[in-house]
């Protein structure tokens, strides 16, 4: 059955198909690559290293110092803008997406990661660096809500669970290339080549899209099937059949026959292979909902509500207060330096969400949240009890298995459910609020985590008390998906997920 399901989906991959994932992700991977550019070269960055410190104070002043000065308070600030610009980005780019197109909307967003990236490059002070911060984190806010989108509407149906799972793939290795990156170049003025390669990255997408299409789907919505069925035809390939995915579509008759003769003129032995594709709506065009209408909406309100509680269940997991404080966590934990313990986790991270990336597919969408959150539930609270009785190699073991947890469900499956559980009309809107909670929570975590586990280790004595919250945290997020979440594996639309009658108005 597993062979037969490999060879299913090596039928349905093209070598254009893999083209247009390759380039399209390339967002997420800045997304991660900015999220993590920061970490490793903080010392050096803000003359914190006292010998960087020494050598600029006896150099004279040029148009790009060695490091920029700033204390902690700065610091923190210029790593929040990125989550800043990322808010913005997240909440505009689906009305943006959904009225002009998935194409021009990450063309947008290539450009906001050139002109981010070229600025952090060739700061010389703290404002300019952060708004170069901010404007990365627009263009990785917005990559994170329309990247999904697009992947979704150009994957073959039965392997959408694995291509929607190369968002979360691509953030990861985003991180750890940026975080290898930063192992050998965070000493002098090198901290610098890190940041122009986010701009070089920018500009292999930004070309890479000049040669890409419209999302077939988004095409379809808009009043033009016939490109529609051109585009999803080139995307799959002249031998296979698109009938299934147009079935639901606004196609006209002629649309249809159009489509019709393109096969025949392809595929010559098979003619009748179109002959099952029916016009099921009229040829008037998709009325879209806006960001806060799928709110006032009833029919939409219970995917918002999921899609913010999955989002707010990521986070409050824990997953950030491992992948931004391990190395003060687990100082001493293990006998490694700080930067080598980020890169494993890192490697961990990344390994562990491409093994499971089927796994969507195979088991179900809540099936994998379900057993992400309970995994981390458990190894929450192995890590609280083995910090608190300084079980080094426990404390070690928990953390590996914790982000390895998160990669098999909490890490790709949210990105990819918020297109999922609503139609075309309102997939853009959700996918805002989808992105908007997730930043609103990261924000929440990487504030006050260490405000919190400070205060609770000096009120409780020891260490690890705060895992103790997030094992609770987990059992509700364990509560709130099997209760409100739907299963979307196998459901062709939105009605069908929800167990509605589907309308034809």
């Amino acid at each position: 059955m597993a062979s037969a399901g490999m060879r299913q989906c090596i039928r349905d991959v093209t070598l254009y198909l893999v083209f247009l994932i390759f380039i399209s992700t390339l967002g997420p991977l800045q997304f991660g690559f900015h999220l993590s550019e920061l970490n490793a070269p903080q010392d050096v960055i803000t003359c914190a290293d006292k010998s960087v410190a020494e050598h600029v104070a006896s150099t004279t002043k040029s148009k790009l110092p060695q490091c920029i000065p700033m204390n902690e308070a700065e610091f923190a600030a210029l790593s929040s803008m990125f989550v800043l610009g990322g808010f913005f980005g997240a909440i505009f780019a689906g009305p943006i997406s959904t009225s002009h197109g998935r194409l021009l909307s990450m063309r947008i967003t290539s450009v906001f990661f050139i002109l981010g990236a070229s600025l952090e490059t060739l700061a010389g002070t703290v404002p300019i660096m952060s708004i170069g911060r901010l404007l990365s984190g627009v263009g990785a806010g917005a990559s994170t809500v329309i990247v999904p989108l697009y992947i979704s509407e150009v994957a073959p149906p039965n392997e959408r669970g694995l291509f929607g799972s190369m968002t979360q793939v691509t953030i990861n290795i985003g991180i750890l290339l940026t975080q290898s990156l930063g192992f050998f170049l965070s000493k002098g003025s090198l901290w610098r080549i890190i940041l122009a390669v986010g701009a070089g990255l920018g500009l292999l997408q930004g070309f890479g899209l000049l040669f890409m299409p419209e999302s077939p789907a988004w095409l379809a919505a808009h009043k033009d099937p016939q490109l529609a069925i051109r585009t999803l035809q080139r995307i799959r390939g002249s031998g296979n059949s698109i009938a299934d995915e147009t079935s639901t579509w606004n196609v006209t008759k002629s649309a249809e026959e159009e489509e019709s003769l393109l096969q025949a003129s392809q595929d010559p032995e098979t003619p009748t292979r179109r002959d099952s594709v029916h016009s099921k709506v009229s040829t008037k065009s998709i009325e879209h909902v806006g960001f806060f209408g799928v709110v006032r909406d009833p029919l939409y309100r219970p995917a918002i509500i999921a899609v913010i509680g999955i989002m707010f269940a990521q986070q409050f997991c824990g997953i950030n207060s491992i992948m931004m404080y391990s190395v003060s966590l687990l100082q001493g934990a293990v006998s490694y330096s700080s930067s080598v313990i980020t890169i494993l986790i890192s490697v961990v991270n990344l390994i562990t969400t491409i093994s499971c990336a089927p796994l969507a597919d195979r088991i179900g969408r809540k099936a994998c949240l379900l057993l992400s959150i309970s995994g981390m539930g458990t190894m929450s609270l192995l890590l609280a009890l083995s910090l608190r009785w300084e079980i080094k190699i426990m404390s070690a073991i928990s953390v590996l298995l914790f982000v390895a947890f998160f990669a098999t469900g909490l890490g790709p499956v949210p990105f990819m459910m918020a297109s999922e559980l609503v139609g075309q009309e309102a997939v853009g809107a959700t996918q805002s609020w989808c992105l908007a909670a997730n930043y609103v929570a990261t924000f929440i975590v990487a504030q006050f985590f260490p405000i919190l586990n400070t205060w609770l280790n000096q009120r409780l004595g020891g260490k690890g008390w705060v895992y103790f919250g997030f094992t609770g945290l987990a059992a509700l997020s364990f509560l709130f998906v099997a209760w409100r979440v739907p299963e979307t594996k196998g459901k062709k639309d939105a009605d069908e997920v929800w167990g509605r009658v589907r309308r034809v108005d």
